[in-house]
């Protein structure tokens, strides 16, 4: 997928909010860097719960970083699930400058290094992707690449391409034949035949609930499934949907632990 037509300075500041916080490892986890070219380093964070239990890749959303999840991680413990949680060029304790470019093309090495992790510390290697908003992107790619190497697909909050959100914000990018970008992630997600839940706000202004409806009805995945949280927005979603989120993830993970062993 060519982004650099979107890669530029003026349209990047309406895309990536970095933040470098970061916090000292739990004691449940480890952290692992992420070497994506020379001299740029992607953090990524192990919450490990129990050995047996299955992995979720987890890309999050924008202006989050991966100690942002210290305390979220234990509601997926309860759920008997692992997580690792991915940063992006310059958020958290990763370096670099993110772009668009940078953020698909990173996944891929991240996705690698995470199953080579787990295989070095004798875990589970098989993977779930999840992405969050802006970690959608990350999400997508990974699935359509690499299908028969990952268990299931989950977004949440997520959006079909970017160029539907730059729109919506009212970035100042028409004219630049971004429409093209948007056709071809369609079509796409049409040839991603992975199970998949996603999961929206009904009242998300940010990433509107129709984004989501496209994504569900584009899937090429026969397993999928629809969950809208009733009076959610997009960043109040987990807290507002407690309940039915995580109970709609731990369902979906242990159905398709099965599949494809």
């Amino acid at each position: 997928m060519d982004y650099s037509h979107i890669d530029q300075p003026f349209l990047l500041q309406f895309i990536f909010y970095p933040r470098k916080d970061f916090t000292p490892c739990a004691k449940n986890g480890f952290d692992l860097s992420v070497a994506v070219e020379g001299g740029v380093s992607i953090s990524c964070r192990f919450y490990l719960g129990h050995h047996e239990w299955p992995w979720i890749l987890f890309f999050h959303g924008n202006g989050e970083v991966v100690s942002d999840y210290d305390e979220i991680s234990s509601f997926y413990h309860q759920g008997k699930m692992n997580l690792v949680v991915a940063d992006y060029r310059g958020y958290g304790a990763s370096t670099g400058t993110p772009t668009l470019t940078h953020l698909a093309q990173d996944a891929h090495v991240i996705f690698k290094e995470v199953q080579e992790e787990l295989s070095r510390r004798n875990l589970r290697k098989h993977l779930w992707v999840m992405g969050r908003s802006l970690g959608s992107i990350s999400a997508l790619e990974l699935a359509y690449h690499y299908q028969q190497e990952m268990k299931g697909l989950i977004i949440e909050s997520g959006f079909p391409s970017v160029v539907r959100i730059m729109f919506h914000l009212g970035v100042p990018a028409l004219g630049m034949g971004l429409e093209k970008i948007d056709q071809e992630w369609m079509e796409r997600i049409k040839k991603i035949f992975l199970p998949a839940l996603i999961i929206h706000g009904e009242l998300d202004s940010l990433v509107p609930l129709q984004n989501a409806k496209d994504i569900y009805q584009s899937l090429g995945a026969r397993d999928k499934k629809l969950l809208v949280i009733p009076s959610a927005t997009h960043n109040d979603i987990m807290l507002v949907g407690f309940k039915d989120y995580f109970k709609a993830i731990q369902e979906f993970v242990e159905k398709t632990d099965g599949i494809g062993k």
